[in-house]
């Protein structure tokens, strides 16, 4: 592993609150995805390279170990996912020690309970502040013993929910139990990643009926980022919004993405949403769809992530740990059209301009 210069002790009070301070208001957070080289090994170069984009890009933090970094990575035998942690944090200690405002550091936490509680630990010594739960691994557990698992997770890090779609792992997740969720008091955001309207409302609900408006809700459904940041979700007297969003489409074209997140924290809080910006969720949705493989169920969803960084010069290859996983027919053709009509969606020029000096050990 390269040096270990940029290493600081846990964060401090005063910069975790300020952390916590910068989840509520709202970020830009890239799930970040895992750099192999051609042999399926780590590429500590390229990776570092990945964190350090996002950073110059604008955003306010990173998560690490999630469903774009492979969720295979929390296997013990695959042996990378403290090193992916540890690089990732000494680029946030980096980033920081440069003048950066705090950043927003999430671990993804899997596994049954006493993994996920031995991953939180983990986590919490390597300075990250929050843990995107998975609960995929608990199956069909009742709600208690999917709150009680949280709960022991909440002991180390502050809690990160996390509606993950089924269609690529995810459980069913009721009103009942975020309702539940937002009684934990290390409850500090949720991700809805649920890739549909209606279970989307019921994690908005509960959130609303729970009282707590200390509860950061940021949008993971990738096909509908803009127009979930611009709708004011109203209950009664009750009005919620998406502050942010922790998606794995904002792991590519990431600089304007954190243009479109301002502008739609902007113009919500105005209530004048333009026809305009409307049009750009729309080219969204039509990117995110050929990047994540939507015509074939996700299925080359990482292996697109990888591609779109493969042709700016950030990852040398789309290897996944997963040799199975790759890019589905069709679905390069498919990257190719959307990059093309939607120009004003893509960085190209800003990672060419820099990228040489992020692949500088």
């Amino acid at each position: 592993m390269a040096s270990s210069e940029f290493i600081q002790p846990t964060t401090p009070t005063s910069r975790r609150s300020e952390s916590v301070a910068a989840l509520r208001r709202g970020c830009v957070i890239p799930a970040h995805p895992l750099a192999l080289d051609s042999q399926r090994r780590l590429d500590e170069r390229r990776q570092r390279a990945l964190s350090r984009y996002y950073l110059a890009a604008g955003a306010g933090g990173m998560a690490v170990g999630v469903h774009t970094t492979q969720f295979k990575i929390h296997d013990p035998r695959c042996g990378l996912l403290e090193p992916v942690w540890q690089l990732a944090r000494e680029e946030f200690d980096r980033a920081e020690s440069a003048g950066s405002a705090p950043l927003v550091r999430v671990a993804g936490i899997c596994g049954p309970t006493a993994q996920a509680v031995s991953e939180a630990e983990l986590a919490a010594k390597l300075g990250y502040q929050f843990g995107l739960v998975n609960l995929t691994s608990l199956g069909q557990h009742d709600v208690e013993s999917m709150i009680d698992h949280c709960r022991l997770i909440g002991e180390s890090l502050g809690l990160f929910g996390f509606y993950l779609q089924p269609a690529v792992g995810g459980i069913e997740l009721s009103y009942k139990f975020w309702r539940r969720f937002c009684e934990l008091e290390s409850a500090s955001a949720i991700k809805v990643a649920a890739f549909d309207r209606y279970r989307t409302l019921d994690v908005v609900r509960a959130v609303a009926d729970s009282g707590r408006r200390d509860i950061a809700l940021y949008t993971g459904n990738d096909d509908n980022i803009l127009l979930d940041l611009l709708t004011p979700y109203e209950f009664g007297e009750n009005s919620l919004r998406f502050v942010g969003g922790l998606l794995g489409q904002w792991a590519v074209w990431t600089s304007p993405a954190v243009s479109l997140h301002r502008r739609c924290r902007e113009i919500g809080d105005q209530g004048a949403v333009s026809a305009e910006l409307l049009g750009l969720s729309a080219n969204l949705t039509d990117a995110n769809g050929a990047i994540f493989d939507a015509a074939h169920r996700f299925r080359g969803c990482v292996p697109g992530i990888h591609e779109v960084l493969r042709r700016q010069g950030l990852l040398a290859g789309t290897w996944c740990l997963d040799e199975d996983e790759r890019l589905s027919p069709g679905q390069a053709a498919e990257i190719d059209r959307v990059s093309q009509q939607y120009p004003h969606l893509s960085d190209d020029e800003f990672v060419r301009e820099n990228l040489a000096a992020w692949l500088t050990d």
